[in-house]
Parts: C-alpha cells; structure tokens; sequence
C-alpha cells in the first residue's frame, strides 16, 4: 500500500495532483480541499495516502496530515461510503468539522456535503459514535488521568478531539481553555480547543 507520497509538484487543480517522486515516478492524487490547499503555490509537497484497487481502476487518495487520513478510513467504513464520498465530506468540511458534528448528532451539517444524504448522514453518526466510543474506552484503559466530572457538551467535545487522534488528557485540557475563553455551545468549544491545540 502506498501511505505517502512526497515529491514535485507537477499540477495542481482542486481535485488532483501529480506529484513526481524522487525515482521519477507520477503519482495522481485525488485530494481534499485541505490537502489541496497544503500543496496551492508549492513547488514540492507531500500527501498521506489511501490507495484503492477495484476491478475497473486503481484510484489514490490524498490527504493534508494523518489525522484527515484516519478520518477519511473512519468515513469508508461506515456501508454506503465509499473513498469518494469520503474525500467529498472532507473536501466540504475539515476532520474537525467531521468529528463536531458526530460528537453532536449533527445529521443536518454533515447533510450538507454534496452527494451526502440524511439516511448515509445518520449511518455514519451511528456507527462512528460507536467507533469513538470504543476509543474513549481505550483511553480510559490505558490509565489517562481522567477528570472527575465532565458536562455532557463537554464529554462530547473530549469525544471529537479524540476522534482527530487526540489523547483524552490533551483533549480535556484544550476544552477548559476554551471554556475559559467564553466558549459556551459545543461547536464553539471544539473550535477554540482546536485552536489551543
């Protein structure tokens, strides 16, 4: 599997790059608007890759950093998804945005990437919330020191930014930081703690 790709920029547009490696080699990326906007005006850069093999194509997907990427798998996992759903949600919204809105039911802002519907929208909070879940979990396993007592926006919020591969710690600590700058609403919370990270 091809898990990252870095070399010269040999064309840009919104949607692809080519990227020739060091061995000469072209690769055309399908990228996010992130990863696009990572690479605008660059005469090199690099992407962190997926690559999909089907029996009509093979296709690699380009991603702006790890956490996009983890993002992106956590989208194609989810029945009726497909790579490129997955980097149209990211293309329309960042992996921050993405995990906002599972963290809070958010069936109507994840709606609104193009080809996206209510019915895939509720899919994908359902099955994630879980994932996210099990991650939470495994945090808790591993011996992180936890707070005490944690409101509901808030344990929703620790959720999101550990969904962006956070740890628990670092996403409680960025979440008081926001409380502490005013942030009251969920969105403006996970906003101003990303912003600290």
């Amino acid at each position: 599997m091809i898990g990252f790709v870095k070399g010269k920029i040999l064309s840009l547009t919104p949607e692809t790059a080519l990227i020739e490696t060091a061995s000469g080699i072209g690769f055309e990326v399908l990228v996010t608007g992130s990863a696009y906007n990572a690479l605008a005006g660059k005469k090199e850069g690099e992407v962190f890759t997926y690559l999909q093999v089907r029996e009509d194509g093979v296709s690699l997907f380009g991603f702006s950093s790890v956490e996009e990427k983890e993002m992106f798998l956590k989208l194609v996992s989810v029945s009726g998804v497909g790579p490129k759903l997955g980097i149209t949600v990211l293309s329309s919204m960042t992996a921050g945005d993405v995990a906002a809105a599972i963290a809070t039911n958010d069936i109507k802002r994840l709606s609104t990437a193009k080809g996206m519907g209510k019915k895939t929208a509720e899919r994908i909070i359902l099955e994630l919330r879980e994932k996210v879940t099990a991650n939470v979990s495994s945090s808790l396993a591993s011996g992180e020191p936890v707070p005490v007592t944690l409101s509901g926006g808030d344990e929703d919020a620790v959720v999101a930014l550990m969904t962006l591969g956070f740890t628990r710690a670092e996403s409680v600590k960025a979440i008081a930081r926001a409380r502490d700058k005013g942030a009251k609403d969920i969105e403006e919370i996970i906003r101003l703690a990303l912003q600290s990270i």
